[in-house]
C-alpha cells in the first residue's frame, strides 16, 4: 500500500537524520575536515545542520501536523541540496589521495544517494502532493 511505504520511507529517513544530526552535534570533527573551505563559519554551520537534521527527522514523523511533515520534507530536501558540496568535497579530497581515501566504493553510491535522499524527503513527506502519487 502506498501510505505504509511512504511512512517506512519516513521513519527510515527520520532514523538517519536523527543520528547523523546527532553525531554532528557530538562529534564535528569529520564533517569540518570536509567542509569546503569557502564555509564561513564552519563549526556554527555544521551545529545548525546537526540541530536542523534532527528538526526535519522529528517533523518526518509527527502525526499531528501534516503541513508540519511536508515542511520537513521541503528542509530535508534542500538541506540534502546544500551539504552536497561537502560530500564532493570529500570525494575530489580522497580521490586526490594516493591510497584513494575511502575510493569509489564509498563515493559513487554516496554521490548517487543524494538525489534519492531529496526525492524521499519529498515524495515520502507528502511534499510532491499529487505528483508524487
Amino acid at each position: 500500500h502506498p501510505m505504509q511505504r511512504k511512512l517506512v520511507a519516513r521513519l527510515l529517513l527520520a532514523c538517519l537524520y536523527f543520528a547523523a544530526g546527532t553525531l554532528h552535534l557530538l562529534d564535528p570533527t569529520p564533517f569540518l575536515k570536509i567542509t569546503p573551505n569557502w564555509v564561513l563559519a564552519a563549526p556554527l554551520v555544521i551545529t545548525l545542520t546537526g540541530i536542523a537534521e534532527i528538526a526535519g527527522a522529528l517533523g518526518l514523523v509527527q502525526p499531528w501536523w501534516p503541513r508540519l511533515r511536508i515542511a520537513a520534507g521541503w528542509g530535508l530536501a534542500a538541506y540534502a541540496l546544500c551539504v552536497w558540496p561537502a560530500n564532493i568535497n570529500h570525494l575530489l579530497m580522497d580521490m586526490a589521495r594516493p591510497d584513494h581515501g575511502l575510493g569509489w566504493a564509498y563515493h559513487g553510491p554516496r554521490m548517487l544517494a543524494q538525489p534519492v535522499l531529496i526525492w524521499a524527503a519529498l515524495w515520502s513527506s507528502g511534499a510532491l502532493g499529487r505528483f508524487g502519487r
